[in-house]
């Protein structure tokens, strides 16, 4: 009975340490609990600039029979211009120095555009690669006063709300480097704003659902090209990706819901006292890796 009184104290204080431990446990599974249902913190704040290449359409929806291209589709002999070392060299050089010069122009002129320019830009965006020929892009090309502002007021509306509650701290002051904000007074000025719609899947005469194969990529590449037309014809933009302006832009276009807007190019000239930021990009051993 004396020993088991004096080993009384020893197993109150065990029995406290495994109460602790449990209730630490219990807690820490709460805390964890709570750390994971909070909406964590990501500067990608639209879900019509998210990359959808995996998205897979239902298979009801989808047309397995025929999806556009002919059975055998005939193939015909290529031929292609060949050029010497030397000019190859030159050549490659010269269109560097082109492109080079590219910058992204936020202060646009208001002096008129050709209109055969922007065709032929968009012509030459269109011969981008696609997945299995898909062509999955839509240009719409804005010149009517009236619509540019009521897009201007649709993307500084919500760019304000971006700035000042979406995009988090980092984001903002990565920006403020640039002197960038909500205010996009060139989708007024530029003659010519190009908006690029995605389309996410294509729709057959039979009314099935044809499966657009890397759509977000395909539309990429082909944004690239017309970046680099624009640049040969001498004009001048700035890539754009209105966040959360996707549906309303979209609504006001008239476009369908299988399209998702991926950028906005105000497109025109400088204006004379336009400015850019003294930027520099990497040198080629930084971003060319060869094996």
């Amino acid at each position: 009975m004396a020993l088991f009184s004096s080993l009384t104290p020893v197993f109150i204080a065990i029995i406290c340490v495994l109460i602790g431990v449990i209730l630490k446990k219990t807690n820490g599974g709460k805390e964890k609990l709570e750390t994971s249902s909070k909406p964590v913190s990501r500067p990608w704040v639209d879900e019509d600039l998210r990359d959808g290449t995996d998205h897979h359409l239902e298979e009801e929806d989808v047309d397995e029979e025929w999806q556009g291209l002919d059975e055998n589709v005939a193939h015909v002999p290529f031929f292609a211009e060949r050029y010497s070392e030397a000019e190859m060299i030159k050549r490659s050089r010269m269109f560097y120095e082109l492109l080079n010069k590219r910058r992204s122009v936020r202060f646009l002129s208001d002096e008129p555009v050709p209109r055969e320019v922007i065709n032929n830009v968009i012509r030459t965006a269109g011969t981008s690669p696609s997945g299995a020929h898909t062509e999955p892009w839509t240009f719409v090309v804005v010149q009517d006063p009236c619509l540019k502002h009521k897009i201007r007021e649709i993307v500084e509306e919500e760019e304000e709300i971006n700035y000042k509650k979406r995009m988090g701290d980092r984001w903002v002051n990565d920006l403020k480097r640039l002197r960038t904000n909500w205010i996009k007074e060139y989708l007024d000025t530029a003659p010519y704003l190009i908006l690029i719609f995605k389309q996410v899947y294509g729709q057959l005469p039979n009314g099935k659902k044809k499966t657009h194969y890397y759509n977000e990529i395909s539309v990429s590449i082909a944004c690239g090209i017309l970046l680099a037309a624009l640049q040969n014809a001498g004009l001048y933009t700035v890539t754009s990706t209105p966040l959360n302006c996707g549906p309303q832009l979209r609504v006001l276009l008239q476009r369908p819901a299988n399209e998702k807007l991926l950028l906005l190019l105000p497109v025109g000239y400088p204006k004379k006292d336009a400015t850019v930021p003294a930027l520099t990009r990497k040198p080629l051993e930084d971003i060319m890796v060869v094996m």
